[in-house]
């Protein structure tokens, strides 16, 4: 039952009438709430909160007060839902820290705060939570989803993000420890499951085996809360064969790394401690292991101009050896206790201002090719903790309407999502994108609308250079399907909307086509541990660390 307590003396009218007011409208908009939510107000003249209908909905449901049918509970679910973006991609992200940990880097713009990961900050909204949680993997993953499925948001698909210092430099024995914790939280939460007190919640950092590992992924794979992908983050000079096998074998299926910039100059000008060489070499070893790479790159770090940005970043998508998948763009801040404050005060680097900072990141935005995804514009980190630089929060919006101004449009995929839009398979065109790597040939598979909004995709890698690991030896590799729209419960369906169109079927279909005509006898995907059943029903069988289909 839900944690709100409804007054059925003073509440429970407004509240059923509220409720039968927004299903009676057909697609009721963020303003028609508002007007609904100031006509029936809570007692005393209050305003329920989004979260509290919700939770009275739940309760009116569970009592018999109150039967909706399935196109009135989505009408209701869809106005009510806050913050819509967080699973318009198709997937639900919930975002864990490690507890602080000795970090290689001596990065002149990395701040260091007693009692966090290296380069976090106390009072960035996820490092709250972490801190909240006494840094405890389960008590992260389980209290995050309960506050999720308080706002009206599906929990059954998750990927989860793991960030906090480079993941490569911890103890193997606390990385398996971790995960596996987190798949527990997962296994173990429940439609009914309350938030857990971590006063009340024993921190039990132990030992634990990758047999243990395995048993738990075992049972996330017909969990309620299943893990759809799990993503990592560490630094290029990390990345070796062994590590990369280890980091299969957690159950990864994307890697975030901090490349920062494509420059050994500026490199070693901001003490990053590692070279191009190795960024290039950490690409081909994750490419080949089917991994997508998730890039961090830092424009006006110090040594760097506007020019020499935008050379960086064409040379970031022409350079075979590099062409990530998804990027992250964090504009260089200055905060204190870092050493590149005492470069500022020398007058030896100064901050991009207002107009060449978006000068430019809508020059990244214009030169962003479509198979590429820009995931964020800037650190989360709070304007307060910036001493000089951009403290702008919108900046993605302010590029894409400057673009749009301009007659222009950014083809990342992000721009290009079609997040809740209604439509049939009718609407949709088949596009495919070929370009080359280092080690590869790679298919960029999409069903586009006839305006090229993406309604889902598939990377297909054919590689070229012999793979280091033994398995793969002769296999084309899927290392990614992902279908848009707003994120549903697994084996549900909502008509019109794009994941359950059979997009995802099509999209393995049409690669496994693609393969066997460029000569490839099998297929692999690197598949998340919640998303095995979903190929073991289209074929794909169990190999070690993937999972495989004969053509």
């Amino acid at each position: 039952m839900s944690k709100y307590k409804i007054d059925f003396q003073k509440d429970q009218i407004a509240l059923l009438a509220l409720i039968k007011e927004i299903v009676s409208l057909d697609s009721p908009s963020e303003e028609d709430l508002h007007k609904l939510l100031r006509k029936y107000p809570r007692s005393g003249g209050l305003i329920f909160s989004k979260s509290e209908l919700i939770a009275a909905y739940e309760v009116f449901k569970a009592s018999g007060k109150l039967q909706l049918s399935k196109r009135k509970e989505n009408v209701f679910f869809d106005t009510v839902r806050m913050k819509k973006v967080r699973t318009l991609s198709g997937v639900t992200t919930v975002a864990v820290l490690t507890k602080p940990f000795y970090c290689p880097g001596k990065c002149i713009y990395c701040p260091l705060e007693e009692g966090m990961p290296k380069s976090y900050l106390s009072n960035e909204p996820g490092a709250q939570r972490a801190v909240a949680n006494n840094f405890d993997p389960y008590l992260q993953v389980f209290n995050r989803l309960v506050a999720l499925r308080s706002i009206g948001h599906a929990t059954d698909k998750v990927e989860l993000i793991v960030l906090g210092g480079s993941w490569s430099v911890y103890p193997e024995e606390y990385q398996i420890w971790f995960i596996k914790r987190c798949f527990e939280a997962l296994n173990d939460f429940g439609p009914h499951s309350k938030p857990l007190n971590p006063e009340n919640f024993v921190y039990r950092e132990g030992e634990t085996s990758w047999e243990d590992l395995f048993k738990v992924h075992g049972i996330n794979e017909t969990a309620k809360s299943r893990c759809v992908g799990l993503s990592l983050e560490t630094r290029p000079d990390l990345i070796t064969k062994k590590e990369v096998l280890g980091l299969r074998k957690l159950g990864a299926t994307k890697i975030q790394i901090g490349i920062q910039s494509l420059s050994d100059s500026i490199l070693k000008k901001n003490v990053r401690g590692h070279t191009l060489k190795s960024t290039t070499r950490a690409f081909a070893l994750l490419r080949l292991a089917g991994f997508k790479i998730h890039a961090h790159w830092m424009p006006n770090l110090y040594g760097s101009d506007v020019s020499r940005d935008k050379k960086g970043y064409v040379k970031l998508f022409e350079d075979p050896r590099f062409r990530p998948d998804e990027l992250k763009i964090y504009p260089c801040s200055l905060l204190e206790g870092t050493k590149l404050m005492e470069y500022y005060q020398k007058g030896l680097w100064v901050p991009y201002s207002y107009d060449e900072l978006v000068d430019v990141l809508e020059f990244a935005f214009e030169n962003t090719p479509r198979y590429c995804r820009i995931t964020r514009v800037i650190r989360d980190i709070p304007a307060e903790s910036i001493a000089v630089g951009n403290k702008v929060t919108n900046l993605r919006q302010i590029i894409e309407n400057n673009l749009l101004e301009q007659g222009k449009r950014s083809l990342n995929i992000r721009a290009r999502e079609i997040r809740n839009r209604e439509l049939s398979f009718e609407d949709l065109r088949l596009n495919i994108t070929e370009y080359k790597t280092s080690v590869s040939k790679e298919f960029f598979i999409e069903y586009v609308t006839p305006a090229d909004e993406i309604a889902g995709f598939l990377r297909l890698s054919l590689p070229w250079e012999k793979p280091y690991i033994e398995e793969l030896a002769g296999s084309a590799m899927i290392r990614e399907v992902h279908v848009y729209g707003e994120s549903i419960g697994v084996g549900k369906t909502k008509k019109g909307k794009a994941q359950h169109g059979g997009l995802g079927t099509k999209l393995v279909s049409k690669a496994l086509r693609v393969a066997k005509k460029e000569g490839f006898s099998k297929v692999a995907v690197i598949s998340a541990v919640g998303t095995r059943g979903y190929y073991k029903k289209l074929g794909f069988k169990n190999g070690v660390l993937y999972q495989f289909i004969e053509l």
